[in-house]
C-alpha cells in the first residue's frame, strides 16, 4: 500500500492583504431604527359599551372570535361595561378589519346593537 502524503493548504492562501476596512456591527441603531418601522402597524379591535347586548354574548363573542378563555373574556366583558369599551387585542390592519366586521355582523344576526372598531395602536 502506497501512502499519499496530503499537502495543506494554509487558510489564507489566496486572500490578498488589502486595505484595512473597518467593519460595522450588523445591528446599530439606525438599522434597528428601520426594522421598527418595516413592522406593519398593528390595530387595537375594541368592543363599545350598549344598554341592550347581554354580558354573556359578548363573553361568546370573545372567546369564540378572539381566542380567550372564560376568565379573559369576563374581565374584557367587564371593562366595556365599566369603562365604555375594552380591547380584545391588537392586530394587523387586515386582521382587525375581519374581525371588527365579523362581531358587527353576528351582533346584527343576533339583533344586537353591539359594536366593534378599530384604532391604530401607536
Amino acid at each position: 500500500m502506497t501512502q499519499t502524503r496530503q499537502t495543506r493548504v494554509p487558510f489564507t492562501a489566496g486572500i490578498s492583504a488589502g486595505p484595512q476596512t473597518t467593519y460595522r456591527p450588523l445591528e446599530t441603531e439606525e438599522a434597528s431604527e428601520q426594522a421598527v418601522s418595516d413592522e406593519p402597524p398593528m390595530y387595537r379591535v375594541l368592543l363599545l359599551n350598549d344598554d341592550f347586548t347581554p354580558m354573556d354574548f359578548v363573553v361568546q363573542i370573545l372567546m369564540q372570535l378572539f381566542g380567550m378563555t372564560f376568565d379573559q373574556a369576563n374581565a374584557v366583558m367587564l371593562e366595556v361595561h365599566h369603562y365604555g369599551r375594552g380591547v380584545c387585542g391588537e392586530f394587523t390592519r387586515e386582521i382587525a378589519e375581519t374581525r371588527v366586521s365579523q362581531v358587527n355582523q353576528i351582533a346584527r344576526e343576533h339583533e344586537y346593537p353591539l359594536m366593534c372598531v378599530m384604532e391604530r395602536a401607536d
